[in-house]
């Protein structure tokens, strides 16, 4: 049995300690009572040793949103998996928003800064070798979906990312499919097409490296748009171990958004 996972990526919100405290004081007890599930809270870099602290008596993990693979170095304003072990048990690895450069040029002006396949490679590596869950983001654009070539594009991203991994080590990873044609737009894919492209494309790609008893074992979300009304249709498929949840995490009623994970379980 694969134990399912939410994780809520507040990106770049609620980062200043004030706001952030705030608004996990809020629903920490609540999130902390529901059983089936494990939960990570995805704040920024700014509230993360404050929230840390008050999540340590929950059993509420903590997660980064990114990290550089150098345990050090001139590398201005990146935060190091150095820095993040022994505070936090999950980071987010390889999201779209990074990948596409679309965080420093939302307009795509030239220079911007693209995280490639193989850095994210790097940052499993660097990830795994601190103790810390990475939660790999791979996603098609719409164009590639349209194109029929959803398949090929997310199984070359999974392949990219656990590359040089062993089975045990890619077990303890976790993938995040996260179409990027829903992320933030309010459509997002159908369950049963996300249910098909994470068996088929990424479980499979994951038995073509390491075998199927790991395949089988890798928890893999979906992402993009969830919410609370349709969060329980995705977490009916087989195929689906959770949630990585965006915007809707930053609202109270992410507790009940994890409550209807669980429902159906």
């Amino acid at each position: 049995m694969r134990y399912p996972i939410v994780a809520g990526n507040w990106k770049m919100h609620l980062g200043r300690v004030d706001e952030a405290l705030a608004f996990v004081r809020r629903i920490r007890y609540r999130l902390n009572e529901i059983e089936g599930v494990e939960r990570v809270l995805c704040p920024p870099f700014t509230a993360l040793a404050a929230v840390a602290e008050v999540l340590r008596p929950t059993r509420i993990h903590l997660g980064a949103q990114t990290m550089h693979w150098e345990d050090r170095g001139a590398y201005t304003g990146e935060i190091s998996p150095a820095m993040l072990a022994g505070l936090c048990q999950y980071v987010i690895l390889g999201h779209s928003e990074r990948r596409t450069g679309r965080v420093a040029f939302p307009d795509g002006e030239e220079g911007a800064s693209v995280e490639s396949d193989a850095a994210v490679n790097r940052k499993v590596h660097a990830a795994l070798t601190h103790n810390l869950t990475p939660v790999v983001c791979v996603g098609e654009n719409l164009a590639q979906n349209e194109a029929g070539q959803t398949h090929e594009f997310v199984g070359g991203q999974v392949r990219a990312a656990l590359a040089g991994l062993t089975a045990q080590q890619a077990e303890q990873c976790v993938i995040a499919y996260e179409p990027l044609w829903a992320i933030g737009t309010g459509k997002a894919a159908t369950p049963a097409d996300a249910n098909r492209v994470i068996g088929l494309t990424i479980r499979g790609t994951i038995a073509g490296m390491f075998g199927e008893v790991t395949a089988q074992a890798v928890r893999v979300q979906y992402g993009g748009s969830v919410n609370v009304e349709n969060i329980a249709a995705f977490m009916a498929m087989p195929e689906v171990d959770g949630a990585l949840v965006g915007g809707a995490s930053l609202k109270p009623d992410f507790v009940e958004l994890v409550r209807r994970a669980t429902s159906i379980q």
